[in-house]
């Protein structure tokens, strides 16, 4: 199963844009079919149970979620706070004293950055991902990286590990650009999951930023499944393998149905929404 982001562009001579809008249609008409019925049907009582949460305990589920977020999303990348030593520094301003003030910045950045989302009431914009990426990585990069804060990239980046290489950083802008211009045009047509799950994986094989790619897909897929009226998903860090295998299967093979099927089983494991 193929998949590709589909740009229709502007001056298209009649064939082309025919050839184009075709393309799109079949796309879109593949990635209809990636929920199966039981699976609309589990989400669809998930989001009335979401929205049926009592309102009293929602300061409570915020801290819960926001400091498992938080560690799980920065472990993936590697940083060695743990749970608890998250949950003290976001809620309690305790600073681990053998944590690097890059790791604590981390944490602490990614607070402010799940904060944002929950508070914005626009929708994904070029911007929108700026700014995010702006909160995530300030005052933990190298000091010769620092210029790329809230910038698209203008190196090329390597990812360890990986069977793909990001595109080349002078056609970061334009891969962006296309992102949005797909997600403009399925926003209203597509299941917010498959949405979402499409949105991450397409912006992690772009990978837009010299750091922070990871943190900043993550909050950007659960401000889609948010905005829907659906409720955040927290990967956890040890499920790690599971989510690059599924990412990698997306970049490599088109196939999303991996990473549709882990963000399912994840919430057919959650305790409570936010």
């Amino acid at each position: 199963m193929k998949k590709k982001r589909i740009y229709l562009g502007v001056d298209l001579k009649k064939k082309a844009l025919f050839e184009k809008e075709f393309g799109a249609d079949k796309e879109l008409k593949i990635l209809s079919t990636l929920l199966l019925k039981e699976e609309k049907i589990f989400l669809e009582g998930i989001k009335k149970k979401y929205n049926n949460e009592p309102k009293e305990n929602l300061e409570n589920r915020y801290e819960v979620f926001c400091s498992q977020f938080t560690y799980d999303s920065d472990a993936i990348e590697g940083n060695t706070l743990t749970l608890q030593q998250t949950s003290l520094l976001l809620f309690e301003n305790i600073v681990p004293a053998s944590k690097s003030m890059r790791e604590i910045n981390e944490a602490l950045n990614h607070k402010k950055a799940f904060d944002s989302i929950l508070q914005y009431k626009g929708d994904i914009n070029k911007q929108f991902i700026l700014d995010l990426h702006s909160l995530v990585v300030k005052e933990t990069l190298r000091p010769e990286l620092e210029g790329q804060i809230g910038k698209l990239r203008n190196v090329q980046v390597y990812i360890r590990g990986a069977k793909w290489l990001p595109p080349k950083p002078e056609d970061v802008s334009n891969e962006v650009k296309r992102l949005l211009a797909w997600y403009s045009q399925n926003k209203r047509k597509l299941h917010p999951l498959i949405l979402a799950s499409y949105f991450h994986t397409a912006f992690e094989q772009i990978h837009p930023f010299v750091d922070g790619n990871g943190r900043v897909g993550r909050l950007v897929m659960n401000f889609i499944l948010h905005k829907n009226g659906y409720p955040m998903i927290n990967i956890p860090n040890k499920t790690k393998q599971k989510y690059y295998s599924a990412l990698e299967k997306a970049h490599l093979e088109g196939d999303l149905r991996p990473f549709i099927e882990l963000l399912i089983n994840i919430l057919k494991r959650s305790e409570f929404f936010i």
